[in-house]
């Protein structure tokens, strides 16, 4: 395994709107539309280029005062990707462990105060969650399976006063590349053609 924390440096300097808020959510097996009918939202537009739906998020939180949030999902190979701008759809046990029925999914989340987790569940088993802020401190099924991968990318997993706080986020875009073999890249994001739709959250409605 050679990808590691640095290999996604460009994500902040290329998309610092989605940096500032955001939930990457890769589901095998789905296609984009699948994916939106796992989550009950109805195709609304299509957007070409992450970047351009950070907009029409914005305007759904508006509209929808949050009991709704805009998900743009696009194909990535045999997986589907979701991603939304300051959403969090991907971090609600409601709505993970369903959708990774019968197959993997890997979440990565974080919000405009640097509060982050990641997922890894398969066929509806939480095999790891952790904060990539925090990555000494993880729970799941298998919460010590990939230390030496989380290393590797990039986590430092030491628990003093000097471990390192850098490239925590890229990090994680490290670590899911490693779990679903999908490689993000900007130009993928920039040229990709997003299925959108608002889905309902669980408890809010």
């Amino acid at each position: 395994m050679s990808t590691t924390a640095s290999d996604y440096t460009w994500f902040s300097d290329r998309f610092p709107g989605l940096l500032e808020a955001y939930c990457l959510t890769l589901v095998k097996g789905l296609t984009p539309t699948g994916l939106l009918d796992r989550l009950g939202a109805r195709e609304e537009c299509r957007v070409t280029g992450a970047e351009n739906l950070i907009e029409p998020a914005y305007e759904a939180w508006e509209e929808h005062q949050a009991d709704r949030l805009f998900v743009g999902a696009t194909a990535f190979g045999d997986w589907a990707l979701a991603v939304e701008p300051n959403g969090y759809l991907g971090t609600l046990d409601e709505v993970i462990v369903p959708l990774s029925k019968g197959t993997r999914l890997v979440s990565h989340f974080r919000n405009v105060n640097a509060v982050d987790h990641f997922f890894w569940l398969d066929d509806g088993d939480l095999r790891l969650h952790f904060e990539p802020l925090f990555p000494a401190g993880r729970d799941g099924s298998d919460p010590d399976g990939l230390v030496d991968v989380m290393r590797q990318v990039g986590f430092d997993l030491s628990e003093d006063d000097d471990a390192s706080y850098e490239l925590h986020t890229e990090a994680a875009f490290a670590l899911a590349e490693h779990l679903t073999g999908v490689r993000l890249t900007p130009e993928l994001l920039q040229s990709a053609t997003f299925v959108c739709g608002a889905a309902a959250v669980p408890g809010r409605y």
